[in-house]
């Protein structure tokens, strides 16, 4: 079980951690949620309907990182060969679409987050400092979502677009200042992989 999900035989999934490895998960978690935001309704605790008619921003954010979270409805090779008049309609979609989604994909997001951090708050280490996270169907797709989303950010931060792009990330040297995020990138792509084995039916 080191290093990879398992199933277990209630359909949930489990994987053994040691004391870095949890640290490491819970930051990144940590991170992205301090990326995403608290969201609409922090700005209006009184007002139980705020979030839920609560507007988002129409325009893209400037953050890498957040562009490959939350992209563009409509973007892609097709729109920017378009007319200089299609492009700009293809943009009016985009930011309409934006408006009236991203609060709520956020908020998923900031969800999925918070339970990979409640799961291994909860977790009783052993002496060494290790534990067998063992996760329910539900928090395993929470888990799912979340990696995605790490990886993802992570991703970003390396200029990872394509495959090619992380082939040559297995080809860094030691010394560059890129390579323990690379590892962690790599690392959670096997945590990811092995989990959606482990949900397939």
């Amino acid at each position: 079980m080191p290093g990879h999900f398992e199933p277990l035989p209630d359909g949930g999934a489990a994987v053994a951690l040691d004391e870095v490895e949890i640290s490491i998960i819970r930051s990144l978690a940590v991170q992205l949620l301090e990326l995403i935001g608290p969201g609409p309704a922090a700005d209006a605790p009184d007002d139980p309907l705020a979030e839920l008619f609560a507007e988002g921003p129409s325009e893209p954010p400037s953050d890498p990182v957040l562009q490959r979270l939350f992209p563009d409805a409509y973007s892609g090779p097709d729109v920017e060969a378009s007319s200089p008049e299609q492009a700009e309609e293809q943009r009016a979609y985009s930011s309409e679409f934006r408006r009236f989604t991203e609060n709520d994909l956020r908020a998923g997001k900031r969800e999925n987050a918070l339970v990979v951090i409640r799961c291994l708050d909860a977790l009783t280490t052993a002496g060494d400092g290790g534990a067998v996270l063992k996760l329910s169907v539900p928090e395993s797709e929470s888990w799912l979502r979340a990696l995605n989303d790490l990886r993802l950010a992570i991703g970003a931060r390396l200029d990872v677009v394509d495959e090619e792009d992380t082939d040559l990330l297995y080809r860094l040297p030691d010394e560059d200042p890129r390579k323990p995020m690379v590892m962690a990138y790599l690392w959670l792509g096997g945590l990811q992989e092995t989990l959606v084995e482990t949900l397939l039916p």
